[in-house]
């Protein structure tokens, strides 16, 4: 079995060389990376006795697996995964190697995907000249606006290995946030989705059964048993629609935001939702003060600031709010005026900003107000779990409890007929 010899560094950024046996070099860097190293250099010991031709056939096979074929992808490259990329090429550049030998070693430990590919190009464009924020901006599916543009300012403020660390702990924050509201929130939807597969077998199988026992014994039926037999019956008749509903809603919202107007009034009736809409207003005003700080803090200018975190908020009640902040600061007025206006936030925040803004600390407060939103989403989505329990209980026992009445009323009736 071969052996390489290899350069790599652990997490603290400190030199590890050594050598392993593998079959092939891909095996050998999977190993190194498993033992949690970086791969900066690696390449086959020569044998002993083999000679310069030896030597010289063992390098070219190395030199051609380099050149490799670009795997097809679809689709965008995940959060997750983005964020870990971001946290190595900090801990990277942190450690003080070249940028482009940085991404030549996550390149080259990246698994076949969309992100492995668009590293691939980005290589051979800085290769050709181009800056590390131009190169990224050829590949949206993986470096978005704001990425770019927090890039393009640590390179022109020569602070690129700052301003990834920044970035990686802004991606590590927002992904920690949207991961604890799924968490919570998988308890629920399985909980439900349980409930309606239970409610729907017995409308479709048991409600059935007992009614042909009712036709058959001619038993005079209560109002509740005529309610659930008639609902059996829609079950029965159309249960093929169930699957279509989501469907049919997934359509609805689709074209509903594909117009300007449309998106508005989706996401102004989710803001008046309750419990569930205090949540999403609280998470999107955590992501977007977390983004514009981090884009000021980094040194990106408000203007082109207010323009990403307007194009990356993800609700059209936001955006527009964002295009007056836009437009009040290209008129020489400050922040805090249109954002009291639109009236999205609460009056402590705006009152942080305005602060912020005389003392010139509009990055610091902004962070601030990120971190106390965060709270209060993991504290509104608590409660809501708490909340949901007990009314899911209440709920699905009185569903059940309107079934087990409404089948059992005929049949008391009819054990007392024959009975008597």
């Amino acid at each position: 079995m071969p052996t390489f010899s290899y350069e790599a560094m652990d997490h603290t950024g400190k030199e590890v060389k050594d050598t392993i046996d593998a079959s092939t070099q891909e095996e050998a860097q999977q190993l190194i990376r498993q033992k949690g190293f970086f791969v900066t250099k690696i390449s086959e010991r020569a044998a002993k006795k083999a000679g310069k031709k030896g030597g010289a056939a063992s390098k070219r096979p190395t030199a051609g697996r380099r050149k490799k074929k670009k795997s097809f992808t679809i689709g965008r490259v995940s959060a997750k995964q983005l964020t870990t990329f971001t946290r190595q090429l900090s801990t990277l550049q942190d450690a003080g190697l070249p940028i482009l030998r940085s991404l030549k070693i996550l390149e080259g430990q990246a698994k076949p995907g969309v992100l492995k590919n668009s590293l691939a190009d980005v290589i051979e464009d800085i290769e050709s000249g181009s800056t590390l924020s131009e190169a990224m901006a050829k590949h949206p599916k993986c470096f978005d606006r704001l990425y770019c543009n927090m890039v393009k300012a640590g390179e022109a403020g020569g602070a690129l290995e700052a301003i990834l660390q920044r970035l990686a702990d802004f991606k590590e924050k927002s992904q920690s946030l949207k991961r604890r509201i799924k968490s919570a929130m998988v308890y629920p939807v399985v909980v439900i989705f349980v409930a309606i597969l239970i409610v729907g077998f017995i409308m479709y199988w048991i409600v059935p059964q007992f009614e042909a026992i009712f036709i058959d014994f001619g038993v005079d039926l209560p109002r509740m048993t005529v309610i659930l037999i008639d609902a059996s019956h829609i079950v029965v008749e159309y249960w093929y629609l169930a699957p279509l509903i989501p469907a049919i809603w997934w359509v609805f919202m689709k074209l509903l935001y594909r117009s300007k107007t449309g998106a508005y009034i989706g996401d102004r009736v989710q803001l008046l939702i309750p419990v569930m809409g205090t949540i999403l207003e609280k998470s999107v005003v955590s992501r977007t003060m977390r983004t514009l700080g981090t884009l000021v803090q980094s040194g990106v200018p408000i203007l082109e600031s207010l323009n990403i975190v307007r194009d990356t908020a993800g609700n059209a009640v936001f955006e527009r709010a964002f295009t007056r902040i836009y437009d009040s600061i290209r008129e020489g007025e400050t922040i805090a005026q249109p954002l009291r206006e639109a009236r999205i936030v609460d009056d402590i925040v705006v009152n942080m900003i305005d602060v912020g803004e005389e003392t010139g600390e509009l990055d610091t407060m902004l962070m601030k107000i990120a971190d106390n939103y965060d709270e209060e989403v993991e504290a509104a989505v608590d409660s809501l779990v708490s909340l949901l329990e007990p009314i899911m209980i209440v709920s699905l026992g009185g569903i059940i409890g309107f079934i087990v009445i409404a089948l059992f009323m005929p049949l008391i009736k009819l054990i007392s007929e024959l009975s008597g």
